[in-house]
């Protein structure tokens, strides 16, 4: 379950933990099939965790050929139900770290390449928890990645802050992740400035939570509508060539729940070069109010 609109027509009526299963093997299969070799994941996502390991053990892949990212510092406590009272805690500290961490390294074991803080801003005060970032650098001497993901209007604010900690004098994140699309691309200066410093830039969200798609952007993508198609192509998929399009973009996440959604996705490979189509950016405070509207599905 996610906050994205149309999630519940995509996965439909049967959110049994075997059909769920499935459809994540369904979908990782398509996935690697088609050469997309980064998988993002958190300790909060549910079963995500063990599906994926269970996955990578069945088709008995080397770790060598694909990286992993998990995150720690949300507890799932929806219980697979759509209306839930809470379907997430947002808990960043040292014991939730630990913890969490301890569960992911024994579930995903080898596979476990990058590890980040989910969500961090700010107002949490995760990025001024020495007890925190000492154990992340522990961390990473076992030989995992640290990473930050950030979230909300004020993402700039986070990711240079990450940029700015040491621990005993090594900078401590190597990843950022954070939300940039057509229509909340506020993060992008801030995202240049961390891939010029040396981490990998993640991109998650392009399509605003379904607010990019055909389906559910109404007037505010008119104009990425028509050129969509113009070139016989989806507003998905314009959607996510402009995210590829960046120059600080390593990786973008897609999002996709099923193979089809994929396929379509995958085409923005093959619209690189066409000029970036005008969508009118809203004011962060503005888009983050309305993605905290849409329901979890």
């Amino acid at each position: 379950m996610y906050m994205a609109l149309g999630r519940d027509e995509q996965f439909g009526p049967d959110r049994s933990v075997t059909a769920m299963r499935q459809r994540c093997r369904s979908l990782l299969d398509a996935a690697y099939d088609a050469g997309i070799r980064y998988v993002d994941t958190a300790r909060s996502y549910g079963l995500a965790e063990p599906f994926l390991r269970a996955w990578c053990d069945e088709r008995g892949l080397p770790t060598s050929c694909l990286t992993v990212a998990s995150k720690w510092g949300y507890i799932y406590t929806g219980a697979w139900q759509t209306d839930a009272p809470r379907h997430e805690v947002k808990r960043l500290t040292i014991d939730t770290l630990q913890w969490q961490a301890a569960e992911s390294a024994a579930i995903l074991g080898s596979w476990l390449a990058i590890y980040q803080i989910h969500s961090a801003t700010i107002g949490s005060g995760v990025l001024n928890d020495r007890d925190v970032l000492r154990e992340l650098s522990r961390l990473r001497t076992t030989g995992v990645v640290i990473g930050i993901t950030v979230t909300g209007a004020n993402q700039a604010d986070a990711i240079r802050r990450s940029l700015e900690i040491t621990v005993d004098g090594v900078p401590l994140f190597d990843t950022v992740q954070a939300t940039w699309n057509l229509l909340e691309p506020s993060a992008g200066p801030a995202l240049a400035d961390a891939s010029a410093s040396g981490c990998a830039v993640i991109v998650k969200e392009v399509l605003a939570n379904g607010r990019l798609t055909s389906q559910f952007g109404g007037k505010q993508i008119q104009r990425l509508a028509a050129h969509a198609r113009t070139r016989g192509v989806t507003v998905e998929t314009l959607a996510i060539a402009a995210a590829l399009r960046q120059p600080w973009a390593t990786v973008v996440l897609s999002g996709a729940v099923t193979p089809e959604q994929l396929r379509d996705q995958i085409a923005a490979f093959d619209v690189l070069a066409d000029d970036e189509p005008s969508v009118r950016a809203q004011p962060p405070e503005r888009y983050w109010h309305a993605r905290s509207t849409i329901a979890w599905q």
